[in-house]
């Protein structure tokens, strides 16, 4: 098994602001890591420079304990599977797969063991005559995961492997990834995605990147935590934002009451009042936050509970659940989430609670107060 540890690391180009900053990060031996983040965070940056396809700028980079820095990438104990399947289009699936160990002199009888054996874990022994123009794609993904396994690594990188696939390949592939963790106890994972919901499944552990003026300030790492800490305890906005479909709802309020452990406020434009349990010593009345509530934790009620009221001006149908847009007089409209069966219609003008236990509180900067009595739920 193989840790991975990052102290100050920082990616530039030229004389531009770097693309990477300040990432001090830990992954442990087995651990399923999942990189997460907009567009241009850098996430897939950070993997190739992990894999030693990108020089460091400054920092350090250790695998078990040993740094790396100035390692080839072929020295690296590392094996990658790239958004692009990568195969040799007039090679047959065993010659792919066994490519790697080929070029390191492996042993014929070796190398025909591993690649049968990887075969069988991925189901892919009926085709290791065929060439990849005579495949899926699920299938080509496939292949390209079974020439990183082959290799044994200490750590697997994977950089967006399910992007080109369609959601139905999408979802079984992500299950295939998860069952090889668990079978490889030997190896580690850092996976690279834009996708939530990947990331929320597969990761023991979400780093979370964000990029522009954020990361210049704050560094490139906004939040790590299991996915279940980054859902119900958010460090920022942009967290509270990011985690979640829908994102989190946000309504601006100024503070009327600050106690220990609530705060009541008051909704911008609007004599609505809600209580959100949350340990905010420093806010005074008067002061401007943001209260962020996400879709599921707006309860159908009756007037006589405090909430919001607010016509639908929207309405999605999905099934399982409904979504309900409501008006909002500043920003975004708000997000509901229904039963499948609820009857609400474009035109209603409907109340809903906030539980103070479920509502978020931000400071003017962004800045997540701690919940008080907020129940954490294990990952």
């Amino acid at each position: 098994m193989a840790s991975i540890s990052l102290r100050a690391v920082q990616k530039s180009y030229g004389v531009a602001a770097p693309t990477l900053r300040n990432v001090d990060l830990d992954i442990g031996a087995h651990e399923f890591c999942v990189f997460l983040g907009p567009s241009g965070c850098g996430k897939s940056t950070l993997l190739r420079m992990i894999a030693g396809l990108e020089d460091i700028s400054s920092g350090e980079l250790l695998i078990d304990d040993q740094r790396m820095n100035e390692v080839p990438s072929a020295q690296r104990s590392v094996a990658m599977v790239f958004q692009s399947y990568a195969l040799f289009p007039h090679m047959t699936v065993f010659e792919n797969m066994s490519f790697g160990l080929r070029l390191a002199k492996t042993p014929k009888v070796e190398i025909e063991h591993k690649v049968r054996e990887a075969a069988r874990i991925l189901q892919l022994e009926e085709l290791l005559q065929r060439k990849p123009r005579e495949l899926s794609g699920g299938q080509r993904q496939r292949v390209a995961i079974g020439r990183a396994i082959v290799r044994r690594p200490g750590v697997f990188l994977f950089d967006e492997p399910l992007s080109n696939l369609d959601a139905t390949l999408r979802s079984q592939t992500r299950i295939e990834i998860a069952r090889l963790h668990r079978q490889f106890e030997h190896a580690s994972v850092v996976y690279v995605t834009h996708d939530q919901i990947e990331a929320m499944t597969l990761a023991d552990r979400i780093v979370l990147l964000h990029a522009g003026a954020d990361a210049r300030e704050h560094g490139s790492i906004a939040q790590v935590g299991t996915p279940m800490e980054l859902y119900h305890h958010p460090r920022n906005r942009f967290v509270a934002g990011f985690i979640g479909s829908p994102r989190m709802n946000f309504l601006p309020a100024t503070v009327v009451q600050a106690h220990p452990d609530s705060v009541t406020v008051r909704l911008t434009g609007t004599d609505e009042i809600l209580v959100v349990q949350a340990v905010a010593p420093v806010l005074q009345p008067g002061q401007s936050v943001v209260v962020g509530v996400r879709p599921e934790h707006f309860t159908l009620t009756t007037t006589s509970t405090a909430g919001v009221t607010r016509e639908v001006i929207l309405v999605e149908r999905l099934g399982e659940h409904t979504y309900v847009h409501l008006e909002q007089p500043e920003g975004q409209p708000l997000i509901s989430k229904l039963s499948g069966d609820s009857q609400a219609r474009r035109g209603d003008r409907l109340h809903f609670g906030i539980p103070a236990t479920c509502a978020h509180l931000f400071d003017e900067n962004g800045f997540a107060f701690a919940r008080s009595g907020a129940v954490a739920l294990a990952a």
